[in-house]
């Protein structure tokens, strides 16, 4: 039998490294038997994730697409909807309408709505903004670094993507997918106990 040369074993040692990896992410992400995520009405694209088993949102700092200074640490203690957008991409055009809606409906609640431009230029993502009455304030994140970040913790793997992030900074609800009404508001009523 011949011998594993050390360029095999390095391989082998990297493979096994990176499975170990994705099952520790993916247990934190569901959480311990009993913890896991809750699907609303079925929908594996919209989950909310039980006291306990709420993954941390990371702290980000970024420039708004007015070109001012924005740090999520300023949004502590406050219940913050944070959708992952670009004006590129065909649901976020079709989600637009309902974020506004709903960003407006919640704000007497203390909801927050804060966007995260993805892949775009300032300009575009002006425009978009501008088009669908969107009042509430977007980071640029050109480079992904934003949407890296909070993909360390929930499965980000697209455009659009909301996450509805509680008064202690975890995330409690996630929608993988083109938001809709009854997703946010319902996600929104649990974490800001209006239900």
């Amino acid at each position: 039998m011949p011998r594993p040369t050390r360029k095999s074993v390095m391989l082998a040692a990297t493979a096994c490294a990176g499975v170990l990896a994705v099952v520790l992410l993916v247990t934190a992400f569901t959480g311990s038997s009993g913890g896991g995520p809750v699907y609303l009405d079925g929908n594996t694209n919209a989950v909310l994730y039980p006291d306990g088993h709420r993954p941390l949102a990371p702290e980000f700092s970024g420039t708004t697409l007015t070109g001012s200074t924005l740090h999520f640490s300023s949004y502590r203690g406050k219940v913050v909807v944070l959708n992952f957008w670009g004006s590129w991409c065909v649901p976020c055009r079709s989600e637009a309408a309902t974020l506004a809606v709903v960003a407006e409906q919640y704000q007497p609640d203390g909801v927050s709505f804060l966007g995260v431009d993805v892949r775009d230029s300032t300009a575009n993502a002006l425009a978009f903004t501008q088009s669908h009455d969107i009042g509430y304030p977007s980071v640029s994140d050109p480079d992904d670094l934003i949407t890296l970040d909070f993909t360390s913790v929930v499965p980000i793997s697209g455009t659009p993507t909301t996450l509805v992030i509680d008064r202690t900074g975890h995330i409690a609800g996630a929608i993988f997918d083109e938001a809709t009404y009854s997703e946010l508001t319902t996600m929104l009523d649990d974490v800001t106990g209006k239900k």
